[in-house]
């Protein structure tokens, strides 16, 4: 919906000053407009959030995915991991800076799981994927929050 509309809202500014666009620099300003759309994050603290993932392990056999809000002064998050049911656990990590101070905790799951996470006074929020034990083909750590 965010494409379309930076989409919609370039090709009417275009009309009206009236710039015609040939088919190739056409296809340019819809690459880089999606570009755009897709990589800007707020700077804000409060602005951030929505969903995130799929963040995989390291070996691509788990990933995570999810939804971070604020809502009433609490940041609320709604995750969801996957990996093969049987064998090896996978693991998501987190952690945030709450009230001046870093935490951090996990969760273990082996098939399919949700679960969800809230506290107040949270200014960063970051999430990684483990395979195969708490600390074993993790993923790269991204900001969530």
């Amino acid at each position: 919906m965010r494409k379309t509309l930076a989409i919609a809202t370039l090709a009417g500014s275009m009309a009206v000053t009236g710039i015609a666009l040939t088919p190739a620099a056409q296809a340019a300003t819809q690459s880089t407009s999606s570009t755009t759309v897709s990589t800007t994050v707020p700077t804000t603290g409060a602005s951030y959030g929505g969903s995130w993932g799929k963040f995989f392990s390291s070996d691509h056999k788990a990933y995570t995915f999810g939804k971070t809000w604020k809502r009433h002064g609490k940041v609320h998050t709604k995750w969801y991991g996957v990996d093969k049911r049987g064998g090896k656990k996978a693991w998501v990590w987190f952690e945030v800076y709450q009230n001046g101070h870093w935490k951090k905790f996990n969760r273990a799951w082996d098939g399919k799981v949700a679960g969800s996470w809230s506290g107040r006074g949270i200014t960063r929020a970051y999430t990684f994927t483990c395979w195969a034990g708490k600390f074993d083909n993790c993923g790269r750590k991204y900001r969530i929050y």
